[in-house]
């Protein structure tokens, strides 16, 4: 999958070598990627730039949430299609992500066909366009 246009995508992930994953994959099949590395950067990222999509780690390194973040984001007003990506796979953390207004949750280890695949339909969503 290539894509016609680079859609901006924030990643808001604490692990170095799955941001720089992200990063580098992302940026091969046509998005343009900004990686915050912590909760703090994260926040400041999400609520001064704009994209296509947000994707967020639940725990980072510096005690922010990213549902601390994504609620921030969703009390600005704005509507960008977020994807939780973390390490937290019981139904309860799921539920936790999708309350704070995440559209979808994806557990580590993940299969890049499928973030792939969950980014497309995220971003094809009439509700997003």
């Amino acid at each position: 999958m290539v894509l016609s246009s680079r859609m901006k995508i924030l990643v808001v992930e604490d692990d170095p070598d799955v941001g720089r994953l992200l990063v580098n994959a992302l940026s091969e099949v046509g998005y343009e990627v900004v990686w915050a590395s912590d909760g703090k950067a994260g926040v400041t990222a999400a609520l001064g730039g704009e994209y296509g999509l947000i994707i967020l780690d639940r725990q980072l390194g510096d005690g922010i949430d990213g549902t601390d973040i994504l609620r921030a984001v969703r009390g600005s007003g704005r509507e960008v299609p977020a994807l939780f990506l973390s390490g937290l796979g019981e139904v309860s953390d799921w539920v936790a992500g999708l309350q704070a207004g995440g559209d979808d949750y994806l557990v580590k280890p993940f299969k890049m066909d499928e973030l792939l695949a969950r980014i497309e339909a995220l971003t094809s969503a009439p509700a997003f366009k």
